[in-house]
């Protein structure tokens, strides 16, 4: 989800950035003064030089355990990151709910619970590896007691001179402090370890979305076919859509309505390919969707979300997200189509007005027409307005309607609305009831007998109905 990306965007990079800088400066110095330390020693004395070569070993097998043990708690370290990240960020958005409903109490406990489960396993993975510094000295100093303890017993025999004892107990004390620089890079290295792993799980996924290799179309007259199409999300236990089956024929206005959660905006994702049928057909111009080049069929059609989306820039910028090349011209008819003419005029600067950070300087009417527009600007064969009008007034959304249909190269339209009087207009509309069709027509025969249409439509217009 979002929380863990942001964690590791963030945190992870910058932990195995530390890792990467700690092996390239210390890693490639330490194990060369330490073994250079350990062969000089052997051309002092052997019998000396043995409690080096018993030091080492001992010491490695300390930092590697201790490194063994760590890695997979700092994957846990910074999965509980990701849920403290996740509660705060839910807490950081959803903060006027939480007030409306009294429940700051109960979503601090929640914070207070994920926090406590993040520094308990920072607890127990920081005190494994407050170890490794007290465990390293003991095992040198205890090697340093030995070694003077021997060089004494060698010089009293003379086999060796003092000189040479000092010189042992400054290699043994080289190689101290190398190895306590590599003890605290390993503890750097684990963490970098844990952390690289998940980034690069990123990079290792692949997307289930492959280009297809351009079969040969069909000549069906239509510009969008559903055929016999059922579809569920990964890891649903029900299918979200099943057995949808009409068609448009181009320049057609085709409308989608129906309760909340009966499959909508599920319907016309499947055009442009954002999911995969699990059974059935979705034909784009005689072609299966699954047989394009994805960037091919993208090209033919333009979007319009659910949720307007602006990018911080200029208004000129946004628009060219629709067509890169397009001259002011087409940014200005696109403009008036959208019934966004208004808003850009008025705007300092016109097409090269500001744009903050998600269209935060444009009310919720204004980036829903400026959306339109980016999508308009491309003159896409196939549009698609997913609920685009819920902030527009009804004269605006009428205007928008109508100066859609009066374009000279007619797109085919799809239009998921909950608003019975935005798509009451349409060559055909279709009616979804729990992923199912419930009816297929235009608004006349589906007043007529459709039962859920009906009741969409009355509880819309009651007032206008009674009045008749």
């Amino acid at each position: 989800g979002t929380d863990t990306m942001i964690t590791r965007m963030t945190s992870d990079i910058n932990q195995a950035q530390s890792g990467v800088n700690m092996v390239l400066r210390l890693f490639l110095r330490s194990p060369f003064i330490v073994f250079g330390a350990m062969i000089m020693a052997f051309t002092i004395d052997v019998k000396a030089a043995l409690i080096f070569v018993v030091t080492i070993p001992v010491l490695s097998v300390v930092v590697f355990g201790i490194m063994i043990i760590t890695i997979p708690l700092f994957r846990r370290v910074q999965a509980s990151l990701d849920k403290v990240l996740g509660v705060t960020r839910e807490n950081l958005t959803g903060s006027r709910v939480i007030r409306a409903f009294n429940k700051e109490q109960e979503e601090i406990a929640d914070f207070d619970e994920s926090n406590e489960r993040l520094t308990d396993v920072q607890l127990f993975v920081g005190r494994i590896s407050a170890l490794m510094n007290p465990l390293t000295y003991i095992i040198i100093n205890v090697a340093l007691v030995i070694l003077i303890w021997t060089g004494a017993i060698q010089v009293n025999i003379g086999n060796i001179s003092q000189g040479e004892v000092v010189a042992l107990v400054n290699y043994m004390s080289q190689i101290l402090v190398e190895l306590v620089k590599l003890a605290n890079l390993i503890i750097t290295v684990t963490k970098a370890i844990a952390c690289g792993n998940r980034v690069q799980s990123i990079f290792e996924m692949e997307t289930s979305m492959v280009d297809g290799n351009g079969s040969e179309k069909e000549d069906t007259g239509y510009t969008v076919e559903f055929r016999n199409v059922s579809m569920r999300y990964k890891g649903a236990g029900a299918d979200t859509l099943t057995d949808i089956d009409f068609k448009a024929k181009p320049g057609d206005t085709i409308g989608i309505i129906g309760g909340t959660g009966s499959g909508k905006s599920s319907v016309v994702n499947l055009i442009p390919r954002f999911y995969d049928v699990t059974e059935g057909q979705v034909m784009v111009d005689g072609m299966d969707v699954r047989d394009y080049k994805i960037t091919d069929l993208r090209d033919k059609i333009g979007i319009v979300p659910q949720k307007a989306v602006l990018f911080a820039g200029t208004i000129r910028s946004n628009l060219a997200w629709g067509k890169e090349d397009a001259t002011e011209e087409e940014m200005q008819q696109a403009l008036a189509v959208a019934q966004a003419a208004e808003v850009v005029d008025k705007k300092e600067g016109k097409l090269d007005a500001e744009v903050e950070q998600g269209g935060k300087n444009f009310s919720g009417g204004q980036k829903q027409r400026l959306t339109i527009a980016r999508a308009l600007v491309k003159q896409p064969e196939i549009l698609i307005m997913d609920d685009s009008s819920s902030a527009l007034d009804y004269a605006t959304d009428a205007k928008l309607r109508q100066a859609i249909h009066n374009m000279p190269n007619r797109p085919t339209v799809f239009i998921v609305s909950q608003r019975a009087a935005s798509i009451m207009y349409a060559d055909k509309i279709v009616v979804l009831d729990d992923g199912a069709v419930a009816g297929i027509g235009t608004h006349e025969e589906l007043l007529k007998d459709c039962s859920v249409y009906q009741e969409i439509y009355y509880s819309q217009f009651k007032k206008t109905e009674g009045g008749h």
